[in-house]
């Protein structure tokens, strides 16, 4: 079932119906959770739709799937840079990489991402390279502190122009003409400005050439007065002391933390909030030492206050995300109370919108698992799942297959822990054909209770029915160590030694040993023996040395990979 919704999702996905897909594919991953092909599929129908963080979530699991596929790295790297985290998409694909040297897809997409981040680090065409200098609280402060720029702020053309700079960093190329902006431009670069002399010509555009020693004294113009000195406020003065202050006391709470000495910790980042309430950080701070107090509502409250003051500073929207997370976290802790985690993963959504951190996006992760699992504590019941067991065995009975299917589903949800359910549910795939669906069930079924007979029958029967009778063999084996008289289990036995004894005698038509050797061509146990060196060298003496060959055969290794071999229908003993 779970391939025929894949192959559904397939055909939707090559026809462009990206959301038809997404239905098909997650319909195929509740029925085959740990496929990790389902999974590769969905984020690249995601990824077609623009929804990469979704795909970048199926992509994570994917790679925890199989880490050693390199296609999973492929969808990561995609995922990854259709959000914009650069970095992180070239890691991925140099990941893919390692695993697959030659792969053309991870090449290309190693170069594209490449390519993107340097253009992430490049400044835009025409851009002031000295627009930054111009924002953060501190430009008032040093400008005013500086003899040679303090008159400068009484003058209200200055102040518009500054602010115009301050709005759109471009705009300073506009004002470079003035000498004032070259005083500030050196104020702030802590570079001392030269002012333009009578023998030069200003090195500016737009500025008028400085009168020439020869010209007329009528022609020469009057420098213009210089301002009167202005001093610092002592709201400025003070303003920036307790800032100072501020930072003493956060770096002395920091300390405190470090130490765990939670209570000295608050009380300095509380004093820093006193006397600077322009950094979000000390309630970012105080809000982590709450946390780790268990004082969750209190951690809660600082954080919503950090967001809310963060947004009206316009502060960096990575420090408004720690906010988020952190207040996530705290409603996990109470919701482990509550048993509600609704609020919790949209508060860690909110972060990630703020900033993508692979933090984060693990907490969510974690969050929304533990809502399934509560979801699936609060569904289970023991009586309604043997209720529902009953239901299926019905529907068996009457060969109404999909109908049992359905009705075992429901059971295991009610009560996933019942082996019975899985061998139930295991014989109904078997009968409808669904042989890799019926395994998975029976080695669950083997998983739960590894002494209950049926779930070896079940395997062993699937196993012989896709024709791998060395398998079998060793399921019907194993299941008789836990029950010696078992008959079903000894007719397993006796199945499988007449077919591979078939096999060994050269009994088997052309087709079938054609399609015996195919089957077994796609073992990776197989596929092991025949590339080992050593083994290979025993075939070839097996054919050229039959002396060297019947040494070989007293190891018992030797002798094992060969049996597997004559039960693959690959080596014919005679």
């Amino acid at each position: 079932m779970a391939d025929e919704a894949k192959a559904k999702g397939n055909a939707a996905f090559s026809a462009g119906r990206f959301d038809e897909a997404i239905a098909h594919f997650t319909t195929a991953i509740e029925l085959s959770p740990t496929n990790h092909v389902l999974f590769s599929n969905r984020s690249a129908a995601y990824a077609s739709l623009g929804r990469f963080a979704d795909a970048l979530s199926d992509a994570l699991k994917t790679v925890e799937l199989k880490p050693d596929w390199s296609k999973g790295y492929s969808r990561l790297g995609a995922a990854n840079v259709g959000l914009g985290s650069f970095n992180d998409a070239i890691a991925a694909y140099k990941k893919g990489l390692e695993l697959d040297p030659n792969n053309e897809a991870l090449k290309s997409g190693l170069a594209d991402a490449e390519a993107s981040a340097a253009r992430s680090r490049a400044p835009p065409p025409g851009s002031s390279p000295f627009g930054n200098i111009f924002s953060g609280p501190d430009l008032w402060v040093k400008l005013a502190a500086d003899p040679t720029t303090r008159g400068y702020l009484q003058q209200p053309d200055f102040l518009k122009m500054l602010q115009e700079v301050q709005k759109n960093p471009n705009n300073l190329n506009m004002y470079l003409a003035d000498q004032r902006m070259m005083q500030v431009l050196g104020v702030l670069l802590n570079v001392k400005m030269k002012a333009p002399t009578d023998e030069m010509e200003r090195d500016f555009p737009g500025t008028e050439p400085a009168v020439k020693k020869d010209q007329p004294e009528s022609a020469k113009k009057e420098p213009e007065p210089e301002p009167e000195p202005m001093d610092v406020s002592d709201e400025e003065r003070e303003k920036k002391a307790r800032k100072l202050e501020a930072q003493k006391e956060k770096e002395a709470g920091n300390a405190a933390y470090k130490k765990k000495d939670f209570e000295t910790a608050i009380q300095h980042y509380t004093r820093a909030l006193e006397l600077d309430d322009e950094d979000i950080s000390f309630l970012t701070n105080r809000a982590a030492v709450y946390m780790e107090m268990g004082k969750y509502e209190d951690c809660i409250t600082d954080c919503d206050k950090a967001v809310e003051r963060g947004r009206e500073l316009r502060s960096d929207f990575k420090m408004i995300a720690r906010a988020l997370t952190r207040k996530g976290t705290s409603l996990v802790k109470l919701a482990k109370c509550s048993k509600d985690y609704d609020i919790a993963i949209e508060t860690f959504q909110k972060a990630l919108t703020e900033h993508r951190n692979p933090d984060t996006l693990k907490r969510l992760n974690e969050a929304e698992r533990a809502k399934k699992d509560l979801e699936q504590q609060e569904y289970y019941d023991p009586n309604i799942a043997d209720e529902e067991r009953e239901k299926g065995n019905e529907y068996f009975k009457q060969q109404k297959y999909p109908e049992a299917i359905k009705h075992y589903t429901e059971a295991l949800r009610r009560n996933p822990k019942d082996p019975r359910v899985y061998s139930n549910r295991a014989a109904c795939y078997t009968k409808l054909g669904a042989l890799p669906e019926g395994l998975k069930d029976a080695e669950k079924c083997i998983e739960l209770d590894p002494t209950f007979s049926k779930g070896y029958t079940r395997k062993g029967a699937i196993q012989f029915f896709m024709k791998e009778y060395d398998k079998a063999l060793e399921t019907y084996q194993e299941g008789l160590k836990h029950d010696p008289n078992n008959q079903e289990l000894m007719d397993g036995v006796r199945r499988c030694v007449e077919q591979i004894n078939r096999t060994n005698r050269g009994d088997m038509s052309p087709e079938e040993l054609k399609e015996r050797q195919a089957k077994a061509m796609q073992d990776p146990e197989i596929q092991n023996i025949l590339s080992d060196p050593i083994m290979r060298q025993v075939l070839v003496d097996f054919q050229e040395n039959p002396k060297s060959a019947q040494d070989h055969l007293k190891n018992p290794q030797v002798m094992h990979k060969i049996q597997k071999l004559v039960s693959a229908g690959i080596v014919q003993m005679r």
